[in-house]
Order: structure tokens, then C-alpha cells, then sequence
């Protein structure tokens, strides 16, 4: 007020009001504000990246000799060791039958790919689905369907931790 003295106290104190959640700030709202170059560029490399794994999944040859789908040991045409956990114990790790499922997947058989790692099934349609949607905010400057991509980003993976560890318990134990 320009007509009091410095110093003076106002007759009307600032109204203050506690802070509200608004509507926008939901992970899933659609967002409004451009992404920047970095992370548009990022978008497109996990895009090619999974394009890229999910291609190998595909020249992978997840079947035995007699036809009969494999369980595991597929990351070994890769030139990768046996798991060393499955070596040293006889007992699979949490990701055993990871590269089996995306190789069985990717050849169209649904029913064996769940069977040798449902996990796997449900992170390599996961990441399918990924690629449209990077390549999307790539090229359009903007998350589609996710307001904070860092809040998506660790949702996703702790979601597929906690699978993937409670699917190793049951395989442990049953």
C-alpha cells in the first residue's frame, strides 16, 4: 500500500491458502510441454535399441534339434556363457528363460514363450509397444500418454523387478 509508513502493519494480512493437486501433474495426463532435444534423442535410441533386440530375438533359434521348444540356454547361440547361477547351484536365475521367451515370442509361439518366462513375454510386448511410442515423442517433441517420463521410467522398471523376482521365488519354490 503506498499510502502506509514503512514499517506499518496491514489491517488486511495476505490470505494464504494450502497448496492443491492439480489434475495436470498426474503421470498419465497427456503432457503440454516439449521434451528437449536429449531426451528426444534418447527416445530414439531406446526405440532402435529394442527394435534392434527384439530383431536378434528373432534370428535366434529357440528350439532343439527334435522341434521341441527350449526353456532356457538360448543367449548361448549369442556366444554368451551358460548362467553361471544355473552352473553353479543347478537352480535358474531371476532373468533364466528371458532370451527364450523374446525368441519364442518373436517366432509367434505365444503359449511357449509364457512357459519359459511369462516375464519375458510381458516385457518384450511391453517393449514393442515402446517403440512406436519413442519414436513418437522423437519425432513430435512430446510423451505420449506420460506426463513425467522419469516417474514413468522407474514405475516401469520397478514393476518389472518386482515380476520378475516374485516369478523366480515361485520357480524357486514350486
Amino acid at each position: 500500500m503506498p499510502d502506509q509508513e514503512p514499517g506499518a502493519v496491514s489491517p488486511n494480512p495476505p490470505i494464504v491458502r494450502p497448496v492443491q493437486w492439480r489434475h495436470e501433474e498426474h503421470l498419465w495426463v497427456p503432457a503440454t510441454e516439449r521434451i528437449g532435444r536429449f531426451a528426444r534423442v534418447l527416445l530414439a535410441i531406446m526405440a532402435f535399441g529394442f527394435l534392434t533386440v527384439l530383431g536378434i530375438a528373432a534370428w535366434l533359434h529357440p528350439y532343439s534339434e527334435d522341434g521341441t521348444p527350449l526353456s532356457q540356454a538360448t543367449h548361448t547361440q549369442l556366444g554368451m556363457p551358460p548362467c553361471n547361477m544355473m552352473v553353479m547351484y543347478g537352480k535358474p536365475c531371476p532373468s533364466c528363460g528371458m532370451t527364450t521367451s523374446f525368441a519364442l515370442l518373436a517366432h509367434a509361439d505365444v503359449w511357449n514363450s509364457l512357459k519359459a518366462n511369462w516375464v519375458g513375454t510381458l516385457l518384450a510386448v511391453f517393449w514393442l509397444g515402446l517403440i512406436p511410442w519413442g519414436l513418437y515423442g522423437a519425432v513430435r517433441g512430446r510423451l505420449l500418454w506420460v506426463r513425467n517420463g522419469e516417474m514413468f521410467l522407474t514405475f516401469a522398471v520397478g514393476v518389472i523387478l518386482v515380476l520378475m523376482i516374485a516369478r523366480w521365488v515361485w520357480v524357486l519354490v514350486f
